[in-house]
């Protein structure tokens, strides 16, 4: 295909990149040039056609407003209609372009004269069936007006909702090719016109006849009602209509469009049948019945959009529609086809994917997770084993069913099936000790991670896959990464260091025991490598990794040859090893080894660092000495004056690089006022609710009452300069602020890091965030280390920071959208189940105290404001609900009786009534108080 220069260059240029090419000119020129081109009669179709597809593709570009829309779709029809006949694959194109640019320049939405012309010019398009007036030829032009209607109202849901009638009337008439077109156009306008009436109160028989019998204008109004969702997700809670309709007209249409559906292709067919599933899903007139005669071609078929089909059919109508025996069947029928030789190895992945999410009559887990169905079992599945014959993707597939099956197996089952998928995972290893290729050890690696996820707990399995790995690495270093990666990974997944660790000794193991012959230089970059990841490890010794080092280089003439990428790999060991919990049990071995890099070594650059580390380490705490090596790490550039004093060798080195202590308060934390210290929970750990308290409390009970949110508490402060302190701190820098507990209630607090605090500047913000064991008050021990202006370190306590009990409060981890009758319906659910001593540490109290009208309401402003359920200021009656994290809660109803004010008081852990008592206690100070326990 060949076109003219200038156009050929301006069309690529512009496909390559849009933005670019129109930083040369404007999208209104060259929108101008397209369809003056378009209307070239010596222009060819194939160069018009490449100028439609950048409209098809790039529509908001070249029409960036509804205006501009408007103006190039009457262009682009004037084209299409000056296009002779016998360019029809050209007006097909114009035809998408004008639909796309009408849809996504807003005009179909905006419902302007244009989109109401041209969805009449398509209506009146396809009222010619059976091609009676224009001919056989203009056949693709109908099909493609059918495609422009559906893609209208796929985008504007409910557009052809009163043209039913009449898309019905030529479905019927329409007996070429086509059918399948004018199918497909009705379905899809029947299920979003009966979508828009499930949105309806009180539908009646004649208003959803009115539907079906429908033979009017365009409903343009429709899509007012932001049906964005279509097609309906299963998963979550269908629209319906009310039951008790008159649905015979409906039946009947349905089951036409049954019946006619096995002359569609595959792929129409899957589309027809999750439309009519999804109208069986809406209207409880219908019964799932209607699909069983459907039911013996669907379970024959090998077509993969069919297959999926099935099982959304499964899927919404379960035990409805499928027998215990059809659900067997189509299971069975799943591993056959999971494995036949005809069918593509895409489509067999898939038939494994179905097989490993199959919607069961009867799931027994309903969390989400991966699991096999019931029906699957070591038996069924036998033919799925994996072999080092399948290609990669279809092994890993196989590998990781197979796993889950044999995990919840029988005993006796179990230890067979695993045992095969041992010596599996060994074959695969044998290839990679046999040299194989880069393919083959990427493929048993991730085979290896696989099996390991599933059976890591299995220790005598773990011993035999470490023993196999340490033996493969004596002969092929190069297996280094793969290694490396897979205790990265396994590490990550499982959150247990354990596996990893032994495999990390394994190696460590295995390196010290090499004969020197095999510790050629190409080999001992792989070793270094592995000894840098094992010196990560705090629960893995080092002392035999630094005399190895040593070794090698005292004996080998490794000094003298001044390879620095070896020398580099070396000190990358080393540097790992300054950052070890353990160094002080190492510290003069490490001092030696640096010493003699320092000395010895050929290099200029690697002398240098080795001098640099083993300054630091001689010179520093571990504690400064791992933030100086973890701020190098995240890329942060030191002061040349600190850097300059560093590698200087001078009197003044040991004061700068110490960390001195000052004798009184330098810095300390005020609580931030006028703002709340507390955050609410993040978003994604809140519960999304059903609109009923009681599934909700399930599910809430469910994942609080075991483990909790794990939910953190913000803390807001300034750091500030305590008072009458030297003006030596009147700037410091780069603070790091250091918690501990005075009790075990509370998770570690990490370090925060502040750059600097100046005396004349507004002090900077600190977020503390605890994570609560047991919510109760707490005193956070709080020291600094900083840099002054000279360049020295100092270390200095503040003074302690007390956490009050109500600092502690959150609301309760609802979404911010929740409806106060389902706040309400929650509160009292948690309050009968407290009440009722559910969980055992529940109890329920009374707090009694006096006051005023006035003061009572201010005091309900004051401090439950964030916290309030119910506020009847009218019947003087209250509702409050306090989270203290991880899974507590402290409920309170105040009512305002004749002589006093009364609390009641509910929560699940008895524990916390001292402290509630002491809470209201202070809040109410001015009051005699009383209190009953419940």
């Amino acid at each position: 295909m060949t076109f003219a220069d200038p156009w050929d260059q301006k069309i690529s240029a512009f496909l390559l990149s849009p933005s670019q090419f129109l930083a040369t000119t404007t999208c209104e020129s060259f929108l101008a040039e397209l369809l003056h081109e378009l209307r070239n009669d010596k222009a060819s179709d194939q160069l018009k056609i490449l100028i439609v597809s950048l409209l098809l593709e790039h529509p908001t570009i070249l029409c960036p407003s509804s205006s501009v829309g408007e103006e190039t779709a009457l262009e682009l029809l004037s084209v299409f209609s000056h296009t002779p006949q016998k360019s029809i694959i050209l007006k097909c194109n114009v035809m998408l372009a004008i639909t796309n640019v009408i849809i996504c320049t807003s005009c179909l939405a905006n419902h302007t004269k244009m989109a109401e012309d041209w969805l009449d010019f398509l209506f009146q398009m396809i009222q010619d069936t059976n091609d009676y007036r224009c001919g056989l030829s203009h056949q693709p032009i109908r099909a493609t007006a059918c495609e422009c209607l559906r893609e209208m109202e796929t985008c504007s849901p409910g557009l052809l909702s009163q043209k039913l009638e009449a898309l019905h009337l030529l479905k019927q008439q329409e007996t070429t090719v086509l059918h399948q077109s004018y199918c497909m156009l009705y379905t899809l306008g029947l299920k979003n016109a009966i979508r828009i009436l499930t949105t309806q109160k009180n539908v009646t028989d004649l208003e959803f006849k009115s539907i079906l019998g429908g033979n009017e204008g365009f409903a343009w109004k429709s899509n007012q009602l932001g049906l964005t969702l279509l097609p309906i997700n299963m998963m979550v809670h269908v629209p319906r209509l009310p039951p008790g309709l008159d649905c015979k007209e409906l039946k009947s249409i349905m089951s036409s469009l049954l019946e006619e559906s096995y002359l569609h292709t595959p792929i129409s067919q899957s589309a027809l049948l999750r439309e009519l599933v999804e109208v069986v899903a809406m209207v409880p007139g219908l019964s799932p019945t209607l699909f069983k005669s459907q039911l013996l071609r669907l379970f024959g078929t090998a077509d993969v959009s069919l297959m999926h089909a099935t099982l959304f059919m499964k899927d919404t109508f379960t035990d409805s529609l499928f027998t215990a025996e059809d659900e067997n069947f189509l299971l069975k029928r799943l591993v056959g086809t999971a494995q036949h030789p005809l069918l593509r190895i895409s489509e067999k992945l898939f038939c494994m994917e179905c097989i490993l999410h199959f919607p069961e009559n009867r799931p027994i887990s309903s969390s989400g997770e991966e699991s096999l169905p019931v029906l699957v079992t070591p038996r069924l599945a036998a033919s799925l084993h994996p072999t080092v014959f399948n290609d990669s993707a279809t092994m890993l597939c196989r590998l990781n069913l197979l796993c889950l099956v044999h995990l919840e197996a029988d005993e006796g089952e179990a230890d067979k099936g695993i045992s095969y998928l041992l010596e599996h995972i060994m074959a695969l290893l044998k290839i990679i000790d046999n040299d194989g290729s880069r393919e083959v050890v990427v493929t048993s690696f991730r085979a290896l991670f696989i099996f390991l996820m599933h059976f890591n707990g299995m220790k005598e399995l773990s011993e035999k896959v470490i023993d196999k790995l340490c033996d493969m690495y004596s002969r092929h270093s190069r297996l280094a990464p793969n290694l490396i990666g897979l205790a990265n990974r396994i590490q990550e997944h499982l959150n247990d260091p354990v596996w990893s660790v032994k495999l990390l000794i394994g190696l460590q193991k295995c390196i010290m025991e090499m004969p020197p012959l095999q510790l050629t230089i190409h080999n001992l970059s792989w070793h270094l490598k592995i000894l840098k990841r094992v010196a990560k490890e705090g629960q893995i010794t080092q002392r035999n990794t630094i005399y190895l080092l040593l070794n090698i280089l005292i004996n080998s003439n490794l000094c003298e040859r001044g390879n620095w990428q070896v020398g580099n790999a070396v000190l990358a060991v080393c540097r790992n090893l300054l950052e070890h919990p353990s160094i002080d049990q190492v510290f003069i071995e490490l001092a030696d080894l640096l010493q003699y890099i320092s000395v010895y070594y050929d290099d200029t650059d690697i002398k240098e660092h080795a001098r640099f580390y083993y300054t630091l380490l001689t010179n520093l705490s571990w504690e400064k000495l791992t933030g100086i090596l973890a701020k190098g790490l995240d890329g942060g550039r030191a002061k040349e004056r600190s850097h300059s004093a560093i590698m200087a060798e001078n009197e003044g080195i040991a004061s700068n690089l110490t960390v001195h202590k000052t004798n009184r308060h330098v810095l300390q934390l005020i609580k931030m006022q006028g703002e709340a210290s507390q955050t609410s929970l993040e978003s994604s750990e809140m519960l999304e609710t059903t609109g009923e308290a009681k599934n909700w409390l399930e599910v809430y009970q469910g994942q609080f009452q075991t483990s909790g949110f794990g939910s953190e508490v913000t803390l807001r402060y300034s750091l500030t300069h305590a008072k009458d302190t030297d003006h030596l701190f009147d700037k410091v820098f780069t603070i790091c602020l250091h918690f501990e507990m005075k009790d075990s209630n509370y998770a570690k607090v990490n370090d925060i890091h502040v750059p600097c605090v100046f005396r004349d500047r507004k002090p900077p913000e600190v977020q503390v965030k605890l994570k609560p064991f047991q919510p109760y008050p707490t005193t956070l021990c709080v020291s600094a280390i900083f840099t002054t202006q000279d360049g020295r370190s100092w270390h200095s306590r503040l003074p302690d920071v007390s956490v009050s009990f109500s600092e502690i409060f959150l609301p309760l981890p609802l979404p911010p959208n929740t409806s106060c009758e389902c706040k309400e319906q929650v509160f009292d659910r948690i309050w009968e189940a407290a009440a009722s001593g559910n969980p055992d540490k529940s109890a329920i109290s009374l707090f009694c105290f006096k006051t005023g009208d006035e003061s009572l309401t201010d005091l309900i402003k004051t401090h439950f404001q964030g916290y309030l359920i119910t506020d009847q200021q009218s019947k003087r009656f209250w509702k409050v609900l306090f989270f203290l994290p991880p899974k507590y809660h402290v409920l309170l109803k105040i009512t305002q009786a004749e002589d006093a004010i009364q609390v009641s008081i509910a929560t699940d852990n008895w524990e916390l009534l001292p402290f509630v008592n002491s809470y209201l206690q202070n809040i109410t100070d001015h009051c005699s108080t009383t209190v009953t326990d419940g």
